[in-house]
């Protein structure tokens, strides 16, 4: 078979800019393998301890009670790696499809941030289904805010507070033993449950809710197009499974005459 510019079959790519192009929604469900190529490092499992602490013991409402000092100073090194990456070729790719045409939407897992320094356009804006590391929540109020400024952690009275009421302030962001916000997710599942195609970009399939919303689009009789650079549990269900990069991949099955 002949390779696509990424290494992929050509008719595999053809068949998905195919799909793609004759679907009327388009649902994109992008997880941390979007955002590999800029650089944003994983923060769990191996290589993810931060001062001997890991992700899953930082990233809860008990660790933010029992220190939210040592939580903030996580997410305050957090926002400073992350806000060194810019936007890859996915980023970009899908960024100008969701601001060129009706009906295509994007929902990600990540809370990097990357889709909307991407975005253009409202209709651009990614649905973020875990937060974001640039905003803060008052845990009094719930008022929410972007924030991309450094965080001051040498204290507790230091530590980001509410502009509104003054109390404390937390990432905006789902941690361990939380729930999604209802309406995120409802708007997720909408979306999912009306695509003519899923096209599922570097998620692992294994983070549920958000990993059974390819699964919504294939029972409604649509399409679900995989990129990964590995198998998912997704992959058997999946129409279509392109393996590779996101920022080979992407960039061409988006490619104006997928759209046409």
């Amino acid at each position: 078979m002949t390779p696509g510019m990424a290494g992929v079959p050509r008719a595999a790519v053809d068949r998905a800019r195919r799909l793609l192009g004759e679907a009327e929604h388009v649902v994109v469900l992008t997880g941390a393998g979007v955002s590999a190529e800029s650089g944003v490092p994983t923060f769990r499992g191996p290589g993810g301890l931060w001062k001997e602490h890991r992700a899953e013991d930082l990233a809860t409402p008990n660790a933010f009670a029992r220190d939210p000092r040592l939580v903030w100073e996580w997410y305050g090194w957090r926002r400073r790696v992350v806000r060194q990456c810019v936007p890859n070729a996915a980023h970009v790719a899908l960024a100008a499809a969701a601001s060129d045409r009706d009906g295509f939407r994007i929902v990600t897992q990540n809370v990097d941030g990357l889709h909307a320094a991407a975005a253009s356009s409202p209709e651009a804006q990614a649905l973020e289904l875990h937060g974001s590391l640039f905003r803060t929540r008052c845990t009094r109020c719930g008022e929410r805010r972007d924030d991309r400024a450094d965080v001051d952690a040498s204290s507790v009275e230091r530590l980001p507070r509410c502009r509104s009421c003054g109390a404390l302030a937390r990432p905006d962001v789902v941690w361990f033993g939380e729930s999604l916000d209802p309406d995120v997710l409802g708007e997720a599942v909408e979306l999912a449950s009306d695509a003519g195609v899923c096209l599922v970009v570097g998620t692992s399939a294994l983070v549920h809710p958000a990993a059974g919303l390819a699964d919504l689009t294939r029972r409604a009789g649509g399409d679900v197009i995989e990129i990964n650079v590995a198998d998912t549990p997704l992959t058997g269900s999946a129409t279509l499974a392109l393996r590779g990069p996101a920022a080979a991949i992407v960039p061409e099955i988006l490619a104006p005459a997928a759209l046409e």
